[in-house]
């Protein structure tokens, strides 16, 4: 059973379509990013998902179970971390499960993995006092947390420096091999998408809808070698040309 299906989903506000005709499907343990152009419906998308905003028509499946608008059937980290200023790290953390209800919060867990991101003995700090990749590396154990199936990741390494980013994605990675959410992932960065994923679906512009989806070849676990091989930059091409809308391979650089 896939994780996340998306059968034909439209929205619109007003006279103005959005999202026409929409349909992809997420697995079990997959990590699928999402690229289109400025304003093609990306965060749209994932207020549909997140039951925020209700379709026009189509459907939205959660582990087999129909969501539309329906909220709390994923979790969701946003571009800025999100962090409630007043509470400290560990209950930051501990805040999905809190939410959600389903069961009894395992701080032993979350103490655990505040470690694995290299955080110990921030535990009892508060946002104020962390760097912005720590408060992202808090705001995604949030995310793993939370008892939900899918995780929706939008744009939440844009604001790092270029360095910092990296050693985001490569920590994500190791956490996510440990696992393995399904990820549903927001990116305007076309290396960064295929450093991460499994696959890329590209939207078209408005009204967006699958304009190809891309199966990456690299193996797992990855490192940052394969950024500078020539199969990764034909394949950062090919998806440029694919957004760019241009089809004609002879002006390639060189």
């Amino acid at each position: 059973m896939n994780k996340l299906e998306i059968n034909h989903l439209t929205k619109s506000f007003g006279d103005h379509l959005v999202i026409k005709d929409l349909s992809f499907s997420i697995a079990d343990g997959e990590f699928v990013s999402i690229l289109g152009p400025s304003g093609s419906g990306k965060s749209t998308l994932f207020h549909l998902i997140g039951g925020i905003s209700h379709p026009d028509s189509g459907d939205i499946y959660v582990d087999g179970e129909k969501v539309n608008g329906k909220r709390g059937s994923i979790s969701y980290t946003p571009q800025s971390p999100s962090l409630l200023p007043w509470r400290t790290i560990l209950n930051n953390v501990l805040l999905g499960q809190e939410i959600v209800g389903k069961g009894k919060v395992d701080k032993k867990k979350a103490l655990r993995m505040i470690e694995r991101a290299g955080l110990k003995g921030y535990e009892n700090k508060y946002p104020h006092e962390l760097s912005g990749g720590m408060k992202q590396r808090v705001s995604f154990i949030r995310s793993l947390l939370s008892p939900q199936s899918i995780i929706c990741l939008d744009e939440p390494f844009s604001a790092l420096d270029e360095f910092t980013r990296l050693e985001m994605q490569k920590w994500l990675l190791s956490v996510w091999s440990e696992y393995k959410r399904s990820i549903l992932f927001v990116t305007h960065s076309i290396e960064e998408a295929i450093f991460l994923s499994d696959r890329i679906i590209v939207l078209s512009t408005k009204p967006a809808t699958v304009k190809k989806e891309f199966t990456i070849p690299f193996g797992r676990p990855r490192n940052e070698d394969i950024l500078l091989t020539e199969e990764f930059l034909q394949w950062k091409k090919s998806i440029y040309y694919e957004l760019a809308g241009q089809r004609d391979r002879s002006l390639v650089p060189k």
